[in-house]
C-alpha cells in the first residue's frame, strides 16, 4: 500500500510499475538497475520538465511531423512506464511501434507484444514473426531490426536507449530522437534531438506538442527544426543542473 501523502509518492508508483513489469516477464533484471540510475539524474534536474526540455520536446514533435517513416522503438522499461502513452502517440501519428530488446527472449517479446495489442496499436514490429536485417557494425541482440520498420525509417524514437545502437543508427543517416536523463551519455551526445527529461513526463508532453504543431504551417515547423542545435541543448541541460546546486 502506497501512502499518497508520502513525499516520494509518484516516484514510488513508478517503482511499483517497474517491479510489476519484472514480475510479468516484460522487464529484464538489469532494467530495474537502469530505472534506479535514471531516478538519480531526475533528482539532479529537479524532477520537472525544464523550459529547455519543453522546447526540445516541441522540436521533436516538429521532426515527427516532417518525416515520412518515423518509428517508435520500445524496450521493457518504456513498456513498463509509458505503454499507454506510446499507444496514443502511435495512433496520433499513425506510425508503428517496434520492439527491440537487449535481453531478448521469445517470452519477453510475446509479453510486450500483448501489452501493445491490448492497447490497440495497429502495427507492432520486431516480433518473432517479423523479417529482420542486422544493423551494420552493431554486434549483439539489438542489431536485428525490422525491414519494414527501423530499416526503412528516416526517424527513430529511442527512449531509454544504449549508446552503441544510437551511434550506429545515427551513422546510417537516420534522425534519432532520444529521451535520456543523462546529458553526458553517448546516446545523448549522438542523437539528433536529445530530450533530457523523465520519459513519464516526456510522452504526454510530446503528444500535446504534436497536436499543437500539426496545425502550424510547414515553413514554421521547419524553421523551428533549423534553429535547433543539440549541442546547445545539452549544454543548457548541464547548466540547468549546475544552477540548482549553486
Amino acid at each position: 500500500m502506497l501512502n499518497k501523502d508520502h513525499p516520494r509518492y509518484q516516484s514510488l508508483v513508478y517503482r511499483e510499475k517497474i517491479v510489476e513489469a519484472h514480475e510479468n516477464g516484460i522487464l529484464a533484471d538489469s532494467g530495474m538497475i537502469a530505472h534506479g540510475r535514471g531516478e538519480t539524474f531526475d533528482y539532479l534536474i529537479g524532477e520537472k520538465t525544464t523550459p529547455n526540455s519543453q522546447n526540445t520536446i516541441d522540436v521533436a514533435a516538429c521532426y515527427f511531423l516532417t518525416r515520412k517513416h518515423p518509428v517508435l522503438s520500445v524496450n521493457g522499461n518504456t513498456t513498463a512506464l509509458v505503454s499507454e502513452d506510446i499507444a496514443k502517440l502511435s495512433e496520433l501519428l499513425d506510425i508503428p511501434v517496434e520492439i527491440n530488446l537487449y535481453y531478448r527472449t521469445p517470452e519477453r517479446i510475446e509479453n510486450i507484444e500483448r501489452v501493445y495489442k491490448d492497447l490497440g496499436v495497429k502495427e507492432i514490429l520486431g516480433t518473432d514473426e517479423d523479417d529482420f536485417i542486422d544493423t551494420p557494425n552493431l554486434n549483439g541482440p539489438r542489431s536485428p531490426v525490422s525491414i519494414e520498420g527501423i530499416k526503412k525509417s528516416d526517424l527513430v524514437f529511442i527512449p531509454l536507449e544504449d549508446g552503441d545502437r544510437a551511434e550506429k543508427l545515427y551513422g546510417l543517416g537516420k534522425d534519432i530522437i532520444s529521451v535520456d536523463l543523462n546529458p553526458l551519455s553517448r546516446t545523448a551526445q549522438t542523437s539528433t534531438v536529445t530530450i533530457v527529461d523523465n520519459i513519464v513526463r516526456v510522452i504526454p508532453a510530446l503528444i500535446e506538442s504534436v497536436k499543437k504543431y500539426e496545425n502550424y504551417d510547414k515553413t514554421d515547423i521547419q524553421e523551428k527544426i533549423d534553429l535547433f542545435n543539440n549541442k546547445t541543448n545539452l549544454n543548457i541541460a548541464i547548466k540547468d543542473i549546475i544552477k540548482r546546486f549553486e
